[in-house]
């Protein structure tokens, strides 16, 4: 947060914006070199030579190495990096510019996109918390591979607002759609779409600011167990879904950076290709037309869920309508039928 990207040094005006003496903070170092030692017990003497943030090392477990590359973890929320090189990228879509990592004092700083959905797995949790749809998550993917769709019912999960793109705190809740036939499992079903499109939504503001195409988006996390989640993600982003057999690539991540450090070596996975990893690939099996008018659906309701809770001090313009929140410049409403989703193909990842 107080950091320069643009130096890597910490940045004197926001240290004196939030009052912090810079006398006080550590040196600023890479994600991979030897920090120093374990001074006791049963460790002591061995090196510490990796840090990274968790959403960081999740990249580096998922060895997303390449600009262009992506990985997403399903959890409560959803937390998507998309690698931009070595040049930042800073977003006019809503989104955030980090460092994805530095792996070595002499080495390159790649920097990355990184986009968060609030409510993923956390809705699935609702519905079996609040509404008693299910008794045990695990049970979500039977329930909603009942029925083969969920009938034209959408879910928007924003509890307490929206994040990426929309930063929209003002926007609620809604289930629409239903009908005298809707059941739980269509509602169920709904839940895990919602996930697949907050996803989308994200990956095409990070086309739109990086115009990096995306060919798989490499997953993990707690809900990729969910086969059927797996497979409405591929289906919806018209891309393939790589998940890994290793679960725990955060944990990979900082093992492979503290591996790469000088001094330690224990690897060298410059000239590396991730070709030969294990994975369970998802491909869609959906056209691009049925795709497309899913998702015009889903864009449909998060627009109706917009502006719910109103305080009654936001900004009006002339016909009385809330100006959308200066924190989203890009406040994406509508996708117009015939600009941004182009027939034959999906617009954010070519």
């Amino acid at each position: 947060m107080l950091m320069n990207l643009d130096s890597q040094q910490w940045d004197v005006n926001l240290c004196r914006f939030f009052d912090i003496s810079m006398s006080i903070l550590p040196t600023i170092c890479s994600s991979s070199e030897i920090y120093g030692h374990i001074s006791r017990g049963s460790l002591k003497g061995v090196p510490i030579s990796s840090c990274l943030g968790d959403q960081s090392a999740a990249l580096v477990g998922q060895m997303c190495f390449k600009m262009g590359q992506a990985k997403n973890t399903y959890g409560t929320g959803c937390f998507l990096l998309y690698n931009t090189g070595i040049e930042p990228v800073f977003s006019e879509h809503g989104l955030l510019t980090t460092v994805a990592y530095k792996l070595g004092k002499d080495k390159p700083t790649y920097f990355a996109l990184e986009g968060s959905v609030a409510i993923c797995g956390a809705s699935i949790q609702w519905l079996r918390d609040k509404l008693g749809i299910i008794k045990e998550a695990a049970e979500i993917e039977s329930l909603a591979s009942s029925v083969e769709s969920s009938h034209g019912t959408y879910f928007v999960p924003a509890f307490s607002g929206l994040y990426a793109p929309y930063w929209e705190p003002h926007a609620r809740g809604l289930i629409i759609g239903l009908t005298q036939f809707t059941s739980k499992a269509h509602i169920a079903r709904s839940a895990l779409e919602a996930v697949c499109y907050q996803t989308r939504e994200i990956l095409e503001a990070m086309f739109k600011d990086s115009g990096i195409s995306l060919k798989n988006l490499q997953v993990d996390g707690g809900m990729t167990d969910n086969d059927l989640l797996m497979q409405l993600q591929a289906d919806l982003l018209g891309i393939t879904v790589v998940r890994p057999s290793m679960p725990e690539t955060t944990a990979l991540g900082a093992a492979i950076a503290a591996g790469m450090a000088d001094g330690i070596n224990v690897w060298n996975l410059e000239a590396t290709e991730n070709s030969n990893l294990t994975t369970d690939k998802f491909t869609p099996q959906i056209s691009e037309n049925e795709r497309n008018a899913h998702y015009l659906k889903w864009k449909n309701a998060v627009q109706r869920s917009m502006y719910w809770e109103m305080t009654g001090d936001e900004e009006t313009d002339e016909n009385g309508q809330p100006i959308p929140n200066s924190k989203c410049r890009c406040h994406l409403g509508l996708p117009p039928s015939s600009k941004g989703l182009i027939p034959g193909r999906a617009p954010m990842i070519g």
